[in-house]
């Protein structure tokens, strides 16, 4: 696997907070020029993947209060909750 390493100083471009994961659900607010997202889950478990549709059995998963980066197509990322309640909050950073 291919791995990016950046020698700049990335730019804060935005936040979301996503709460209505009941079903699979992609970022809504990515603004221009947007190359990467720190992404939190808030108070359950989430599951989500860029390569396929997640489900509650489907996908990786992110732990309540963990964080992780992710750096890829922003478009194709989708997430759901694992019980009713999570919210992701979402912060995007540009070069």
């Amino acid at each position: 696997m291919a791995q990016r390493v950046v020698d700049a100083e990335l730019k804060p471009r935005g936040y979301e907070q996503l709460d209505s994961l009941a079903t699979a659900t992609g970022l809504s607010n990515v603004p221009n020029g947007a190359i990467g997202a720190l992404l939190q889950a808030e108070d359950q478990f989430i599951r989500w993947s860029d390569a396929i549709v997640p489900t509650t059995s489907l996908g990786m998963v992110l732990a309540a209060g963990d964080t992780i980066w992710y750096v890829g197509n922003l478009d194709k990322i989708k997430f759901i909750e694992l019980a009713a309640s999570a919210k992701l909050n979402v912060s995007y950073y540009s070069l």
